[in-house]
């Protein structure tokens, strides 16, 4: 077969197009014309907008597990956020009620130490402040411990009185601090006066009251005591002065079967809740002593030789 009749052009499977930099060109060009004309004539918004109304859906399924999975670890964490926001929120509420009692106290502690000061200006008997630090620790006893002792100048049997009346007296001192028995003390007596009637009696502290009360003793049945007499000390027994508050009478019981009436007695002073005291100088400490008396001059001799 001659070789000119055969057909030299490449079968359609190896045919080649325009060359990739042909395309490229094209392409490129195509595209800038295209943005352009995208910015300038805006002519592929309505084919943009069908799109996204076209594909929103699909859209929307496939963006909610997402939303889901979003959502549930807000929750959680909010849920942790409000915890601990409550959390803050009572600790918070603890300290402010703290400070409030704190507040509390110290404002009445403040008034107590007025009236304290204001009682010192008006006793005309020397004392001095005293805090109490704490309570004796024997059941069977009413004591408090002070925290003025020897040192500061306190004496044996000093009488304590707070802003509203008469606590009890020192009855044991040490270098710094000194022991006071309380007026509700069981072994415990102190001089009284009625301010209503002039009656004087002696106040006892009441061994069977677990509410710390006194009882006045060796009183007749017809006495006139009444309830809400007020009581005070008469000064006759040479420690406390005379006219200092020391209980009010709560309860009269008059028997047959008695020559003596029952008559139990409140303190007026905060026997059971003070901090700060004032301790007075017992009243025979004020006393000034007795004159020494000098011996007599020698009587001169009559007839002595000159």
């Amino acid at each position: 077969m001659p070789l000119g009749t055969l057909d030299r052009t490449p079968p359609p499977f190896f045919r080649q197009g325009p060359s990739a930099l042909s395309k490229l060109i094209v392409f490129s060009a195509l595209a800038l014309f295209l943005m352009v004309a995208d910015v300038r004539l805006r002519v592929t918004q309505p084919l943009r907008a069908a799109l996204a109304q076209v594909l929103y859906p699909a859209q929307w399924a496939i963006m909610q597990p997402v939303a889901a999975a979003r959502d549930v670890g807000d929750h959680f964490q909010s849920l942790q956020t409000a915890q601990r926001s409550v959390q803050q929120l009572r600790e918070k509420l603890g300290l402010q009620s703290q400070k409030a009692n704190q507040v509390e106290q110290l404002l009445l502690e403040n008034q107590r130490l007025r009236n304290l000061v204001a009682l010192r200006e008006r006793v005309t008997t020397p004392g001095q402040l005293a805090q109490v630090l704490y309570d004796a620790a024997d059941p069977f006893s009413r004591k408090i411990i002070l925290d003025k002792g020897q040192h500061d100048g306190i004496g044996p049997g000093s009488p304590v009185i707070d802003e509203s009346g008469v606590l009890g007296q020192v009855t044991r001192v040490y270098g710094a601090v000194s022991e006071v028995t309380l007026i509700t003390d069981r072994d415990q007596a102190i001089p009284v006066l009625n301010t209503r009637t002039g009656a004087r009696g002696v106040a006892f502290g009441d061994a069977s009251a677990a509410s710390g009360l006194l009882e006045l003793r060796f009183m007749a049945a017809n006495a006139d005591v009444r309830s809400g007499d007020v009581l005070a000390t008469s000064g006759v027994d040479g420690v406390y002065p005379p006219g200092l508050p020391v209980a009010v009478v709560e309860k009269v019981e008059r028997r047959n079967d008695s020559a003596f009436a029952r008559i139990s007695l409140r303190p007026v002073g905060l026997v059971a809740g003070t901090a700060h005291v004032m301790v007075l100088q017992p009243v025979s400490a004020q006393v000034p002593p007795r004159p020494a008396v000098e011996p007599d001059a020698p009587v001169a001799r009559r007839g002595a030789r000159k």
